[in-house]
């Protein structure tokens, strides 16, 4: 596992606020009438005017400067000029480069007049996460992080999506290691003082199975069910753990 420097650390605190302002941004911005494509420019302004860069951007030929997921779909929507509408949940997934180092955060936006189940499945989300940053800690393991998480959904009548996972960050988007919004706890990677990682819930208001549209790139519920995403970048320390993206 990667433990970062003081200085690198550093790096990556800065990286994550120019985040934390393009995800402020976007969620300022989006609105019913809205397209996915004109939020996505907000947050690459956004990104561009701290002197940073979109680190998903011609990432394995992805082609915009977030992610950005409607509905059901869970992850890695691409930006184009569908308008979302009153009643949608929008999750905005962005990554940032800045002087070699990497920030990377996820929320989901209530858009106009939001059910209470959608409003419900959002808040899951960030709890959810909150669940799992308690075990977040020098000593523990991954999998303390992946059982809390797993568990707190589950019993609240939510899936949980096995097919993509949280990661470790730093110079690059994703490192070691793996980090599973399910699991057992005292298993996989040791978490040790200097860690950085995203821990990121991706939770549906039905099944926890997901398919993969013809682009490549947008995942969404196999059973058509709403789907809400949480993510920040964390640093594992002795104590409580750093977020970094809020």
């Amino acid at each position: 596992m990667i433990v970062k420097t003081d200085q690198e650390r550093n790096g990556m605190r800065a990286a994550s606020r120019v985040v934390k302002a393009a995800l402020d941004a976007a969620e300022r911005f989006i609105k019913p009438g809205v397209t996915t494509l004109e939020i996505d420019a907000v947050v690459e302004e956004t990104i561009r005017s701290f002197g940073a860069t979109p680190s998903s951007k011609g990432y394995q030929g992805y082609p915009n400067a977030s992610c950005i997921s409607v509905n059901d779909v869970v992850v890695h929507g691409i930006p184009s000029l569908m308008t979302v509408k009153d009643g949608d949940i929008v999750s905005v997934d962005i990554t940032a480069l800045l002087n070699g180092y990497q920030g990377d955060a996820a929320r989901t936006f209530p858009v106009g007049n939001v059910s209470p189940q959608n409003l419900a499945l959002i808040a899951a989300a960030k709890a959810a996460f909150e669940a799992g940053i308690e075990y977040a800690k020098a000593g523990g393991k991954v999998g303390d992080i992946s059982s809390a998480v797993q568990l707190y959904t589950e019993l609240r009548g939510y899936g949980v999506v096995r097919a993509l996972t949280g990661h470790g960050i730093g110079h690059k988007m994703h490192e070691p290691p793996e980090v599973p919004n399910f699991g057992k706890r005292n298993t996989g990677a040791p978490l040790k003082n200097g860690m950085c990682i995203c821990i990121e819930p991706m939770i549906t208001a039905g099944d926890w199975r997901v398919v993969i549209d013809r682009d490549g790139w947008t995942v969404r519920t196999a059973d058509k069910s709403n789907a809400a995403h949480y993510e920040n970048t964390v640093i594992i320390t002795g104590g409580e753990p750093e977020i970094l993206t809020v």
